[in-house]
């Protein structure tokens, strides 16, 4: 009876937030709850959508790419509601946003795509689009959502102009051969000028004036015109249904009821549910549970058809299955694999550590689940003596380490330790055995404790990137000054019109990665933007400098640096260690060495004890005495007695902000 009565209960509770609580809708082996019973029905209640209606001719798939803040997700609202994808109303704000840490930071992060139904002179069409990122460090999202399109928007603002990601972000559709439609955003500020950024258009990117539509997002003035100029100028793809299936896996996300969902755009034939797909990288073969397209919500379809952008269910139950990149096609039609994606390049390595460490095997877990959402992140197994087992992460800039790490807290729940970011340097070796024992000539260094002896290496290199900087004119002296101080070298200087300047620098990574930007920003009161590629390695005088502790290194506190900057980065992190630590009953030395050579010191001081308390007057000799008994012990303490550095001083050292 009591078994029966709470067997009742429980199914009341379910009912509660979700009526379709049936035990056909739960079955027993999945988990129970309110949030798993709305997850599984939120797809069987919606009428599928019959996709056949669209043939190729009237597909048209875009993309909205621009520099940060210059409006692409206003624009994507407002498309999404011009159409009818959603509703109308004012809390319409970076709709396709769907992450926490893209609505705290006000950035994308995440490109997400959205299916839209317009009717053009009689005629409907399917359009399909992919809100990108703006920043930087977000370049490769934006260079896998190119390969799912044939055209772009191009948004400007036309208050500030063209901006350093605008022109990287040109250039990497003009690369990709796609339609470039450009648009001027914010109109209606009352600094606009869109006559001047048409001219700019003009100059840079060799455009014609008449070609750009000058609209305002915020306020919705002239989009519609947006939607007609992406159906005349954006060629539809270039597939056929009869073709065999061909589809690009180029997104996916992980779903703890559901499994791997992939955001695929089919390049020929078409899948339905039922289907027998095989992955071109694994070889394994599923078969699809459901498809759909995004609108920016989940909404099945009976099928998808050549030329379309949606998602598929297949069943893929681990992360490593999703490769991003990856072809899919018929079991027993197999086809010849899309070229991919180029693999991204990491910039900046640091390594992360769970703050306990029974949390590893669930740090892993969320490490695999959300590298699975973020390809570009690259992870490998390190440990320390000091904070235990941990991986060593590759980011493609200090922003997405950042973002990477909230959304690890936000999504997983997960607390970890990130040590000070690195860049991966290289050396090519002269010794025999070492090249023996590498199997190479030239290795490379993403870890201070692997850095070869000067003695064995015939030179040193340090990655290098070409730094665009576009900036008003009135700052350019300071910001010279700026570049000069950190080792980079000019290339190019172009003015775009009367008032704003393009500088190109070539930099050393390892100067710009941590605090070149807000320097930046500082100096040109915001108005200055940066952007950068990847150039290569050159020649430098590197160093490895230890921090001794009463003559013991410190594995964990080593780095590599330039040769000109090893005695104030030394003396900075001798400061540093010298607040972190806790005092002992004997005196610490706390050094930065660069091999035998000590180049900065601080002392701390040891407890003591006042010996010399109970003396009232008398002989000296007798104080003396006690002094140097004092003197003996503290001698003696200091020969036997290790430093321990607790924990918490590592992380207060090696945390990245520098708290001066």
């Amino acid at each position: 009876m009591a078994l029966a009565g709470r067997t009742a209960m429980r199914w009341a509770r379910l009912r509660s937030p979700c009526p379709a609580a049936t035990p056909l809708c739960l079955p027993p082996w999945l988990p129970t709850g309110p949030r798993a019973c709305q997850r599984l029905c939120s797809s069987r209640g919606k009428e599928k959508l019959d996709m056949s209606t669209y043939p190729v001719e009237s597909i048209r798939n875009f993309s909205i790419i621009a520099h940060v803040d210059h409006g692409k997700s206003t624009l994507a609202d407002r498309l999404l509601e011009i159409t009818g994808t959603i509703a109308k109303t004012h809390h319409n704000k970076q709709v396709l946003d769907k992450l926490q840490v893209e609505r705290e930071r006000g950035i994308t992060v995440k490109a997400q795509s959205a299916s839209l139904f317009y009717s053009h002179e009689g005629a409907n069409y399917l359009l399909n689009l992919i809100d990108t990122p703006g920043h930087v460090d977000f370049s490769y999202e934006v260079s896998r959502s190119l390969s799912a399109c044939q055209g772009v928007l191009l948004v400007v603002d036309a208050n500030e102009g063209i901006q350093a990601q605008t022109v990287t972000n040109f250039y990497l559709a003009f690369e990709a051969q796609l339609a470039i439609i450009p648009v001027i955003n914010k109109i209606d500020l009352k600094n606009a000028d869109p006559e001047r950024v048409e001219k700019q258009i003009e100059k840079l990117f060799d455009i014609p004036i008449d070609e750009c539509v000058r609209i305002s997002a915020k306020q919705g003035t002239n989009v519609e015109k947006v939607l007609q100029k992406v159906i005349e100028k954006i060629p539809p793809p270039q597939c056929n249904t009869a073709d065999p299936l061909k589809a690009l896996v180029f997104d996916s996300t992980f779903d703890h009821y559901r499994g791997v969902i992939a955001n695929i755009a089919l390049f020929g034939g078409e899948i339905q549910k039922g289907h027998k797909v095989v992955s071109a990288h694994t070889k394994k073969r599923y078969e699809v549970n459901e498809v759909g397209i995004l609108t920016p919500n989940e909404q099945p379809t009976h099928k998808l058809y050549a030329g379309q952008v949606g998602y598929l269910i297949a069943g893929m139950k681990e992360v490593t299955e999703a490769q991003i990149g990856d072809t899919l096609f018929l079991y027993k039609q197999p086809v010849e694999p899309l070229p991919g994606f180029k693999s991204a390049k990491p910039m900046v390595f640091a390594g992360m550590y769970p703050v306990d460490q029974t949390e590893y095997n669930n740090l892993k877990s969320a490490l695999e689940r959300l590298t699975l959402n973020d390809s570009s992140v690259t992870v490998h197994r390190d440990s320390s003596l000091a904070l235990g087992a941990g991986w060593r992460l590759g980011f493609l800039g200090l922003l997405h380490m950042e973002v990477f790490n909230q959304r690890l807290e936000q999504e997983y729940n997960m607390s970890v330790i990130v040590t000070a970011p690195t860049v991966p340097y290289k050396a090519v070796l002269s010794s025999a055995k070492l090249i023996k024992e590498y199997r190479k000539a030239e290795i490379t260094i993403i870890n201070p404790a692997q850095f070869p002896d000067k003695l064995s290496v015939s030179e040193y290199l340090e990655p290098t990137v070409l730094g665009t900087i576009v900036t008003p004119q009135e700052y350019i002296g300071k910001i010279i000054a700026l570049c000069q101080d950190r080792r980079a070298v000019q290339k190019d200087m172009l003015y775009i019109d009367e008032h704003r300047v393009i500088l190109k620098y070539l930099f050393p990574l390892n100067e710009i990665v941590v605090d070149f930007y807000d320097a930046l920003k500082s100096l040109s009161s915001g108005y200055a933007s940066f952007d950068y590629e990847d150039a290569g390695y050159q020649a430098a005088d590197l160093i490895k400098m230890d921090i001794l502790l009463n003559g013991n290194p410190v594995e964990e506190l080593a780095t590599i640096i330039h040769n000109d900057k090893a005695y104030a980065t030394g003396k900075f992190l001798c400061e540093r260690l010298k607040d972190a630590i806790p005092r002992q009953l004997f005196e610490i030395a706390i050094q930065a060495a660069i091999g035998k050579k000590i180049i900065a010191r601080e002392t701390l001081k040891a407890y003591r004890k006042n010996v010399v308390a109970k003396c009232y007057g008398g002989d000296i000799t007798r104080r003396m005495k006690l002094l140097k008994r004092q003197a003996e012990g503290k001698k003696l303490m200091r020969k036997i007695g290790n430093v321990e550095v607790p924990r918490d001083a590592f992380i207060r050292v090696l945390k990245r902000q520098t708290d001066k």
